[in-house]
């Protein structure tokens, strides 16, 4: 290619790479199980549940019966190229869920990997870390920052590589 078609490439690859929490998000608070799946590549790894998009659909379907609504609002996203095929990226996310009678409200920051299989860019993992999950009419601190059992423990901010480090000369 030429420099032109190379920088063209990673543009079209850029832009493409951000529909796909777009996708995920609209998949996900639809209830799309085939379009959620779809933004996964086609033999995505479920580690020791096997591969491919049937196993992670299998895996995520009960998940998301845990929870009635959701909101998926998308507010940033960082993508750095590791590779022409090849790319992670960091993506900020505000969840909210309807659990039961609650309202569970969730600053979230996910981390991605992304390749390109056949021309189409996918997820290649996806892997959620949050600040913290509460209902809306409670403050995170007052629950521990874990107010829904479904959205597990709360990796952020110690998750940072540089939090430790900031916090040590305190």
């Amino acid at each position: 290619m030429t420099p032109i078609e190379d920088r063209l490439d990673r543009v079209e690859s850029q832009l493409a790479i951000q529909q796909l929490p777009i996708r995920y998000a609209l998949a996900v608070d639809g209830r799309d199980l085939d379009a959620w799946v779809g933004c996964f590549r086609p033999d995505v790894d479920m580690g020791r549940h096997g591969r491919g998009r049937a196993v992670l659909r299998q895996h995520i379907e009960p998940q998301l019966r845990g929870f009635h609504r959701s909101v998926h609002q998308i507010c940033g996203h960082r993508v750095e190229f590791t590779g022409r095929d090849t790319a992670t990226g960091a993506v900020y996310c505000r969840a909210e869920h309807e659990v039961g009678d609650r309202w569970i409200v969730m600053a979230i920051c996910y981390r991605d990997d992304y390749a390109r299989v056949h021309g189409e860019w996918y997820f290649s993992r996806r892997r959620e870390r949050h600040w913290y999950a509460a209902d809306v009419t409670e403050r995170p601190q007052a629950v521990g920052f874990r107010g829904w059992e479904g959205a597990g423990e709360p990796a952020l901010p110690e998750a940072f590589p540089s939090w430790s480090a900031f916090w040590k000369e305190t």
